[in-house]
């Protein structure tokens, strides 16, 4: 059975991709997923050589035939979005892709045609095939790209016979975690001793738990605020929710991957401590 892994965090900065990174090393049997699509940067620690590039098409978007098109503004009439203005000209930046223009053209000058609205992104890596994607920016469907990289992370697995996907999911609340964590089997969420890390982290477990997937929680930097720290132990304990992991904060990690070495295979105590190997352990458990 295929062991998902999605490692996830209500707030952006609170080192998830970093801890993600440092995972890798330490799993053999991986295929890798960047479902951070809107900022994946995965791949800056994790160089290698792109086998296949594939153009997402999202939805499709109206074009029109101005040789066919008699002017009579019915389509800009029907449109509830107002991407089509009185000249009939299409603006792209608001159009949802609803068809209605397209029905109600008299005259069939408006059809339907498909949209990239991203690129996905096929890898060989030295440690193992990795997929990841770029939403083009100020495009929407995150969630449905996130969803194509993890089908094709599967077939990358049936493939080349690995039985674990380690996930690298977006920040936030959004459809594009929603997708990130929909089915997998194990949810793993990052989180700081801040203000807002804490409060993010409230929105986060609500959202696991609506999907009933098991999470854990890892408070990276914890020792930089104790006490908000224990607020979070504090309120996972309320919540039953495990905080597995601590790590405390070393500036050996930020010039790691500064270097863009990953910090777990660079000498740094921690991720020699049997606190991390425990952890691999748990993750690795199907």
């Amino acid at each position: 059975m295929l062991n998902e892994i999605a490692i996830i965090s209500g707030k952006g900065g609170t080192g998830k991709t970093s801890i993600t990174a440092c995972i890798i090393p330490f799993i053999e049997d991986l295929v890798i997923a960047d479902c951070d699509v809107d900022a994946p940067d995965l791949n800056i620690l994790l160089p290698g050589r792109i086998t296949e590039t594939i153009d997402y098409v999202g939805f499709k978007r109206p074009i029109i035939d101005y040789d066919k098109c008699n002017g009579c503004g019915v389509c800009y009439q029907s449109c509830k979005f107002n991407s089509i203005s009185e000249d009939i000209v299409i603006n792209k930046s608001t159009c949802e892709g609803c068809k209605v223009c397209e029905y109600v053209c008299p005259t069939d000058a408006i059809t339907m045609h498909d949209y990239t609205i991203g690129k996905i992104f096929k890898r060989d890596t030295y440690y193992g095939p990795m997929v990841d994607a770029r939403l083009i920016p100020g495009e929407e469907s995150s969630g449905k790209l996130v969803a194509e990289v993890r089908k094709l992370a599967r077939l990358e697995a049936h493939k080349e016979e690995k039985s674990i996907i380690l996930i690298d999911g977006s920040p936030g609340i959004a459809c594009n975690v929603i997708s990130a964590i929909t089915g997998v089997s194990k949810a793993i969420i990052v989180t700081e001793p801040s203000v807002s890390g804490l409060h993010d982290l409230k929105r986060v477990i609500k959202l696991v738990k609506t999907f009933s997937v098991d999470a854990k929680v890892i408070i990276n930097k914890y020792d930089l605020e104790l006490n908000l720290a224990k607020q979070i132990k504090d309120y996972c304990e309320l919540e039953e929710i495990e905080v597995i992991l601590e790590v405390p904060f070393d500036k050996n990690m930020v010039l790691s991957i500064s270097d863009l070495k990953i910090p777990s295979i660079n000498n740094i105590p921690f991720f020699e401590s049997q606190k991390w190997h425990d952890f691999i352990s748990y993750l690795i458990q199907n």
